[in-house]
């Protein structure tokens, strides 16, 4: 049987970093940061391929976040990615 293909999800980031469970609410995993915890806690979050148990590490452009069958790439606001 073939699998579903993942969920691919571009972040912009917008500073230097994001927590976890901030991360997982802004892309829409979760309902709220709280939640975001909860995920990260029952082992279900992994942070470029590794299993991650702090909720608020911190992500920054170039990471890669998987939960479930979603990933998130977090790119950074460079040169010709929309800065105001």
């Amino acid at each position: 049987m073939a699998r579903a293909p993942r969920q691919e999800i571009e972040f912009a980031l917008e500073g230097e970093f994001v927590e976890l469970n901030q991360l997982l609410k802004l892309a829409g995993l979760c309902a709220s940061g709280g939640a975001g915890k909860a995920m990260v806690a029952e082992g279900g979050v992994k942070v470029d391929d590794k299993t991650e148990l702090r909720k608020t590490c911190k992500i920054r452009a170039g990471q890669v976040v998987s939960a479930g069958d979603v990933r998130i790439r977090v790119q950074g606001r460079g040169p010709g990615r929309g800065q105001a």
